[in-house]
């Protein structure tokens, strides 16, 4: 919802793995009012889930390709990567790549898990150590990076429950910022 897609955007959504978030997409803004979906991921197990979950939807792809190279033909309206940036081990390319595909004015959205600035050096080590166990490897200049991009339109940081550890909670932030025009 954060990132305001107008009827008729381009969007394209790097580490879209098996295409899932496709179901909130649609409710933020209907898929058929979308001029194009690109979802791109390197995984071919995952793309093939999501092949199967847009069977029949005309105006979506779904990309086999890296997101630090990969380009849409045209530029797009909205880009978006929910919790894979820190599955991505070049991020700053990915992040830089996002920026380039973008038209002007059009709008860069990430949430994913991080390292807050004033988490001590015991909590940083604590879930630097749980989230690696899962590939995700958590930094603190996501967020940095990010706002030397973009406009920022929003920048939420908060803590999210976890499975199993229900006093524990898990920092991640929400980031929408706007290319210039």
């Amino acid at each position: 919802e954060a990132l305001e897609i107008p009827d008729g955007a381009r969007v394209v959504e790097l580490g879209a793995g098996t295409g899932s978030n496709l179901e909130a997409l649609d409710r933020a803004c209907p898929l058929a009012r979308l001029a194009s979906v690109q979802l791109v991921d390197l995984c071919p197990p995952l793309l093939a889930v999501a092949r199967r979950r847009v069977a029949g939807l005309g105006n979506v792809e779904v990309i086999e390709a890296d997101a630090t190279a990969w380009r849409p033909a045209q530029p797009v309206d909205r880009v978006y990567l929910s919790y894979a940036l820190t599955m991505m081990p070049d991020w700053q390319a990915v992040l830089a790549n996002a920026h380039a595909m973008l038209a002007p004015g059009g709008r860069l959205g990430v949430v994913d898990f991080h390292l807050p600035e004033a988490a001590g050096r015991m909590e940083k080590a604590f879930w630097r150590r749980w989230f690696g166990h899962d590939g995700v490897h958590l930094s603190g200049r996501h967020l940095p990076a990010l706002r030397s991009l973009c406009r920022e339109s929003l920048v939420r940081e908060r803590r999210a429950a976890l499975p199993y550890l229900p006093v524990v909670r898990a920092p991640y932030y929400l980031y929408v910022g706007t290319k210039a025009a």
